[in-house]
């Protein structure tokens, strides 16, 4: 399980710097003199660029391996989100945020196919749960840092974003000191044994040919992947990003109240993304997510209609149980889906483009409220407010609806052994059209089925992976 060690952090750290914003939306509102549609433009611009930061540093994991492009990588998000802290006007904090949008862009990929690619296949679906959970396990860390440090230092909110930077660059310092992927291990010990060691040049040209033939091959399931994660991630963001400003706002609550609230969703969250992980190893990936969803669309109400503290986070409490559920499978449903030896750079594309279409969900929130008003009772007095409330239950509402029609006509490689194919810098590596399954009998039917591999090719990778099987052999027994 050390892989579960190597990237839950690093995916919390993510979560901690990302929803450094939206814990802070008002204290934002007040340092910059900015409406709460102005604040949230950094939400969209650093959702923006994480396409382009997933393309940069998954494209590096594939060819480099998955160690060191991370450690870089949360390097970099700490530097950036320290300089956040540090900044006096709103077009800085934008230029900021923006640029951390790029770092932030490839943590997932990479955090994703190091989890998963070392453990057993059946262990996959609960370590999939468990990864995807850092996220949550993040929102609240950053829920309870500003529940309790903002409000007692005189930095304010800017002590949220001194903490996650320093929280992400400790994460870099665990990760540099263990070790590489075995799976890259393996493939560089196979390439020893076969006397077909290449150079850094070779295998960067023979990286980019296969990369050409992926898309190529498999240019239909890079738009179905994209569709997916563009509603998945309309259902967490347009749930999470303006949260608690709606408490603040539409429900009248105090900042202590609407943090203490979202820590509650976010241990509904944890706790349904686990139990997801763990059931869709024995029930599918995609009937668990379809489950799940239902369950966000039950309890919408529960969310938005009740005005008190207790029902509206038990509301939260099951909303993120069913978001964060569903989610919990999305990392092992897009890894079993992707193109074996790209695992780090098509779900993480995936899903960093569906976050770039996303990325406008809390300014349709923040703008639809604004322009659609309710009354509440404030300090006694009735006060015109944002109905943030009924524009997040429709957009979550149709946003689910959505996901249920798009898990139902997709694809699912449920048990795919992906850690048997080759690594994208190996010849042939783009043409993989399935993973190889547990018996070898599944890897050879879907080849029959219309693989683009032919017959040779399919002795070959057999070949490799009687190979890579015995030399896994062999570094066990010397370990």
């Amino acid at each position: 399980m050390i892989s579960i060690v190597i990237v839950v952090p690093a995916w919390t750290c993510d979560a901690i710097d990302f929803f450094s914003v939206s814990l802070s939306v008002v204290h934002l509102q007040e340092q910059f003199n900015k409406p709460t549609h102005t604040i949230t433009t950094s939400i969209t611009l650093t959702l923006l660029f994480r396409s382009l930061g997933a393309v940069l540093f998954g494209v590096a994991s594939d060819r480099f391996g998955r160690k060191w492009p991370l450690v870089f990588n949360l390097v970099l998000v700490s530097v950036l989100e320290l300089g956040a802290g540090f900044v006096q006007t709103y077009p800085q904090f934008l230029a900021l945020r923006s640029l951390f949008g790029v770092g932030m862009g490839g943590i997932w990929g990479l955090a994703s196919a190091t989890a998963l690619e070392n453990l057993p296949v059946e262990a996959r679906g609960i370590a999939s749960g468990f990864m995807q959970q850092g996220y949550a396990m993040g929102y609240l860390l950053a829920a309870c840092i500003n529940l309790k440090l903002v409000p007692a230092v005189p930095a304010g909110w800017r002590a949220l974003f001194f903490t996650a930077a320093g929280i992400s660059l400790f994460a870099a310092g665990v990760r540099a000191l263990l070790p590489e992927s075995e799976y890259f291990l393996k493939a560089k010990a196979e390439e020893r044994a076969k006397g077909l060691e290449r150079t850094t040049g070779e295998k960067s040209r023979i990286f980019l040919k296969e990369t050409g033939v992926m898309l190529k091959t498999h240019w239909m399931l890079c738009i179905y992947a994209v569709l997916l994660m563009t509603g998945f991630n309309f259902l967490s963001h347009g749930s999470q990003d303006l949260y608690p400003t709606y408490l603040q706002t539409s429900k009248n609550f105090t900042p202590h109240d609407s943090t203490i609230a979202t820590i509650i969703g976010n241990c509904g969250a944890i706790s349904g993304g686990v139990l997801a992980g763990y059931l869709s190893q024995y029930i599918g990936r995609r009937l668990t997510i379809i489950i799940f969803v239902l369950l966000i669309g039950a309890f919408i109400p529960l969310w938005i209609i009740p005005s008190s503290f207790g029902a509206l986070s038990a509301g939260a409490f099951c909303v993120q149980f069913g978001v964060q559920g569903a989610w919990g499978v999305i990392p092992i449903q897009l890894a079993e889906m992707s193109p074996p030896a790209f695992r780090a750079t098509f779900p993480g594309v995936a899903y960093q483009i569906g976050n770039m279409i996303s990325s406008a969900s809390a300014q349709i929130e923040a703008t639809g409220g604004e322009n659609l008003k309710t009354t509440i009772l404030k300090n006694g007095v009735p006060t015109v407010v944002p109905d943030y409330a009924t524009v997040q239950g429709i957009l979550i509402g149709c946003v689910a609806a959505f996901v249920i029609f798009i898990t139902i006509v997709g694809p699912e490689n449920h048990g795919s052994h992906f850690e048997q194919a080759k690594t994208a810098f190996e010849e042939g590596a783009g043409r993989d059209a399935a993973v190889i399954a547990a018996a070898g009998e599944g890897g050879v039917a879907e080849r029959e089925r219309g693989s683009s591999v032919d017959e040779e090719s399919v002795g070959n990778e057999k070949g490799d992976v009687e190979i890579r099987e015995k030399r896994s052999e062999e570094l066990r027994e010397k370990a």
